[in-house]
């Protein structure tokens, strides 16, 4: 069975770890066979620990909290030292687990100089603390390199981290996912690429040097690959999104599900 979404399905976001693993190792896999044969695509990570109690990112569950002590039934207040009542605290241990981020480096053989860095951006790139600091200090050290940055943004949880500004981006595709493409040799360039939920994905032209031709990568054939390899088709399309589609954009969803049964 295939999404009903012609693009990207949104309600993949609510898997984003497996499925963010799963498009950088497919497009590792993709791109591999139409390098140059002094270049490699591989799988790198970068591992971080989210501290910061008021962020809210339930897809990624890497804090887990454990009582270790009973509740009790009433506050009741446990001893009494002098005749004055000391209260009794309920005690917590709180564990946090490192998130790890993969994303994807074409470099020159035997771990030679890095041409492009691909990313495929995470809820936690984009809703502050510590996850998004790490990513941004990784833009800015590729930017002021000369290798190419491509940056994939199929996520509609928190604010736009691409290398290209909110501003830049015209109101009417604020709300669209979208592909920015900054070439190592004019890091002063910003190609940026609209996707519509409504569409299907398009296929980018991913740089290497600069007197190279650009290698392909087919973002439809990915998410699709993504879809079923991972067998999405157990997806519950009646559970409401997060953030919610906009009013027009729910209202056609609806007609797909009930085209598709």
């Amino acid at each position: 069975m295939k999404s009903p979404f012609p693009g990207m399905d949104p309600y993949l976001e609510r898997h984003w770890g497996d499925v963010h693993h799963r498009l950088i190792q497919y497009a590792c896999d993709i791109l591999q066979p139409e390098l140059p044969d002094d270049l490699r695509a591989r799988v790198e990570e970068r591992v971080f620990l989210e501290t910061e109690p008021e962020l809210k990112r339930p897809m990624v569950p890497d804090i887990h909290v454990a009582q270790v002590r009973p509740t009790p039934s009433a506050p009741a207040l446990a001893s009494e030292t002098g005749g004055v009542a000391v209260a009794e605290p309920l005690i917590f241990e709180v564990h946090t687990e490192p998130v790890t981020e993969g994303y994807l480096e074409i470099r020159e053989r035997d771990g030679g100089k890095v041409v492009t860095i691909l990313e495929f951006l995470s809820p936690a790139n984009k809703s502050g603390g510590v996850g998004e600091q790490k990513y941004l200090e990784k833009q800015q050290e590729v930017l002021q390199s000369d290798a190419s940055l491509v940056e994939i943004d199929l996520v509609r949880t928190g604010h736009r981290v691409l290398a290209l500004t909110h501003y830049d981006v015209l109101q009417q595709h604020r709300h669209d996912y979208l592909a920015c493409i900054s070439p190592g040799w004019r890091h002063s360039r910003r190609e940026l690429y609209v996707m519509p939920l409504r569409q299907k994905l398009p296929i980018l032209p991913i740089p290497l040097r600069q007197h190279e031709r650009r290698v392909t990568l087919d973002l439809q054939a990915l998410i699709e690959q993504v879809y079923a390899a991972g067998r999405y088709d157990d997806l519950d399309y009646r559970v409401a999104l997060e953030p919610p589609l906009p009013p027009e954009e729910s209202a056609w969803a609806a007609q797909l599900f009930q085209k598709a049964g």
